[in-house]
């Protein structure tokens, strides 16, 4: 969704503030250079305070103060937590778990397939929509909040599961018994009646297929809002949902309780939150993964609905970081930068993930950066929003593989978004910009790529192995990573050669493993360990041709992540995959005593295209070593600049490449300039390029040429506009 300019606020709460200032938090906040508000999502039972009684008080305060002032509204539908009042009269609304009956008290511990509370979440959607009707400057909706599950396991939910298994298998048990293995221990299922609580099971088929369930409870929950909301939201107004990432005291990877991509399409945008660490800390890699996984579901620009001003305890910012994050949020696709929240909390749990203002409600030095990021915002609006990528290389994600190794977890090893950040990660510190493919939703989208990369794809269906196979045959080039191919969709394990269906592909195949203690690559100068021809291309003629990755280089010594130890070079860890190679190449054996015949890391030539298999978790060095050869051999460019210095491109409204450069360390950086004539567009404050901020159309002339050197001081940013 194109918007008309760069939307920059905070969410905002009349109802929480201990004294009486929307006049003055409304002037400060058109101060800053804000134009957009967020609210309304959090208080159901401000708005409802009593059953069928109605309070919107403070919701007229906020849209009519915001109207006087030129502020734009977004206004949340607050049904992610409950009031007390429907609580009490219906007790079993606080849904029941894996780990057993809720309690009233936290947000978001609700049955969201509940018949009454879907009753009474309705009437106040509709009753919160006729309110905010004739406000012509609320420009879109939010469709409640970080929506999940909640991992509900009542008996509604667990009812309308029977109902859904009956629709997958047909009304036939013989053929669900056999897909989930239900033999196993006496699990078999021979009547509807009797289909067991799922909070009990040890099969992993049918724990994974309620998991799944549940992401398709969040998606009918989700379209059902948007629905109501339509009936009332003029043309113009968008509706969009606050997702969240994985949580690991800030976003981490896929989300494990919604499948995004499925949740995004009755949305007009996608929206989301992104947290991350600051200060010492900062790298900017949330804000890409985050923006990456955004940016794909909806294949179009994004809106961040939250992210962290202060934050929580130690995520205060250095002076300027918070101005490099904003840019940075831009950078990867983002129209919409809003914080969470506007003034610090004076009480409850979140009393110190600290807003924009602290808790004397006064101007600060984060206050006053927001000023400048305001005012930056104001000038180059029309440069930088709607700002388009143009990505040559993708990362597959799967919500089935993710249930998978959480199932069947690598003993003390990665998880799976473990394995999606080891790749991402590697990739955004080599420059190379990607974007998020869903294995469910993005199949045909393979051909848009040079280089696809699969981390732990477990979880494969005949369907998505034969599209990768067509990918490389057609001239892609693949990348996957141990764990792959192992079961298909409902995370039985498939009894041929694994991976399967894709042997022929990376001319390999493997059917033992191990974890892997003190153990190192070498460079290929072993001899394979012998396999059966998997196709016309023998394994000694493939092992023959020469490799065309130097892993002599990288393996000769020690990772730079491994303390000093006798053993020169221990960069596998955890977990190693023994591969027998047909007809690919080996490109690094494993360093080790017993397993030191076997391949680590193999590449095949198939049809026009190339496909590696790296069947170990290495250590950072190694992967990047691998990707680089991969990008080199599948055409995509690189950027001569590695982290901490990051570079990022796309293309602006007026049909020029806008080049972004962040310096995220607290050491000056340098790089040269490759590319078409280009003009400084805005210079962070300590650069030699200059530093203060325009004011609207006093845009910079300065040019940057083929072979300059661009400098950057700490924590510092440069954005450029072709000419």
């Amino acid at each position: 969704m194109k918007t008309a300019k760069l939307l920059y606020g905070a969410a905002y709460y009349d109802e929480y503030l201990p004294v009486d200032r929307i006049e003055t938090d409304m002037e400060m906040i058109k101060k800053a250079g804000m134009n957009v508000i967020r609210i309304a999502e959090s208080t159901w039972s401000t708005w409802e305070p009593q059953e069928g009684v109605f309070d919107f008080t403070h919701l007229h305060r906020m849209l009519s103060c915001s109207k006087k002032h030129d502020i734009q509204v977004i206004v949340g539908t607050p049904t992610y937590a409950v009031p007390t009042w429907l609580a009490r009269k219906y007790p079993d609304i606080i849904t029941e778990t894996h780990d057993g009956p809720g309690r009233y008290g936290h947000r978001q511990n609700m049955d969201i397939a509940h018949p009454m509370y879907l009753k009474h979440a309705e009437r106040i959607i509709r009753r919160l929509m006729e309110e905010v009707q004739p406000y012509d400057h609320v420009i879109g909706f939010q469709l409640d909040n970080e929506t999940k599950s909640y991992d509900t396991c009542s008996s509604y939910a667990q009812k309308k599961f029977v109902d859904y298994v009956r629709t997958l298998f047909h009304d036939d048990l013989s053929l669900l018994n056999e897909a989930w293995g239900l033999d196993y221990w006496s699990n078999r299922i021979n009547s509807w009646e009797d289909f067991p609580d799922v909070r009990g099971t040890i099969n992993a088929s049918l724990g994974a297929e309620y998991h799944k369930f549940q992401r398709k409870l969040v998606s009918e929950f989700l379209a059902w809002q948007s629905g109501i909301v339509q009936e009332y939201a003029r043309p113009e107004q968008f509706i969009t949902q606050n997702f969240d990432f994985d949580w690991r005291g800030y976003s981490f990877g896929l989300q494990p309780e919604v499948d995004q991509w499925d949740a995004a399409k009755p949305l007009t945008v996608a929206g989301c939150d992104i947290y991350h660490p600051s200060a010492q800390d900062l790298t900017g890699k949330e804000i890409a993964f985050g923006g990456a996984i955004a940016r794909s579901l909806k294949k179009d620009n994004y809106l961040v609905l939250e992210t962290e001003a202060q934050g929580n305890h130690g995520w205060l910012s250095y002076p300027g970081q918070l101005r490099l994050q904003a840019f940075s949020h831009l950078a990867n696709g983002a129209n919409c930068v809003e914080y969470w929240h506007w003034h610090s909390i004076h009480n409850a749990i979140e009393s110190y993930w600290k807003g924009v203002l602290s808790h004397n409600l006064k101007e600060n030095a984060t206050y006053r950066e927001t000023c400048r990021i305001g005012a930056d915002f104001a000038a180059y609006s029309t440069h930088l929003v709607n700002l388009k990528k143009r990505c040559s290389a993708a990362i597959l994600l799967d919500n089935a593989s993710l249930d998978a190794l959480q199932w069947f977890p690598i003993p003390d090893g990665p998880a799976y978004n473990d394995v999606f950040r080891w790749v991402f990660d590697a990739l955004y510190e080599m420059n190379v910009e990607c974007d998020i493919l869903s294995a469910e939703d993005d199949i045909d989208l393979f051909s848009q790529y040079r280089l696809l990369i699969t981390p732990a794809l477990y979880s494969v269906s005949d369907r998505l192995a034969n599209a990768l196979k067509d990918y490389v045959q057609a001239g892609g080039t693949l990348l996957s990573t141990f764990k792959t191919a192992v079961a298909d969709k409902m995370l039985k394990i498939y009894h041929d050669d694994l991976p399967h269906g894709l042997t022929e592909v990376f001319g390999m195949t493997y059917d033992q493993f191990t974890d892997a203690v003190q153990v190192g690559l070498q460079a290929n100068v072993a001899k394979p360990a012998p396999s059966e021809k998997i196709s016309s291309k023998t394994a000694a003629e493939a092992q023959t041709e020469s490799s065309a990755v130097d892993m002599t280089k990288l393996v000769s010594q020690p990772c730079a992540s491994e303390p000093k130890q006798d053993v020169s070079n221990h960069c596998v860890h955890n977990w190693m995959e023994l591969l027998l190679p047909g007809t690919a190449e080996t490109l690094a054996f494993y360093d080790h005593t017993h397993w030191g015949s076997h391949a680590a890391i193999t590449g095949n030539r198939f049809g026009q295209g190339y496909a590696a298999y790296l069947g170990c978790y290495t250590d950072g060095d190694v992967l990047k070593k691998l990707l680089s050869f991969l990008c080199e051999k599948a055409g995509v460019a690189r950027e001569e600049a590695v982290y901490p210095l990051i570079v990022k491109r796309g293309i602006n409204d007026l049909q020029k490449e806008i080049t972004y450069y962040f310096n995220y360390s607290e050491e000056p950086q340098e790089t040269i300039y490759h590319g078409a004539d280009a003009r400084v567009l805005l210079a962070g404050q300590d650069s030699p390029h200059g530093g203060n901020s325009a004011a609207p159309n006093e845009i910079p002339t300065a040019l940057v040429k083929e072979g300059d050197r661009l400098s950057l001081s700490r924590w510092d940013f440069l954005i450029l506009e072709e000419v």
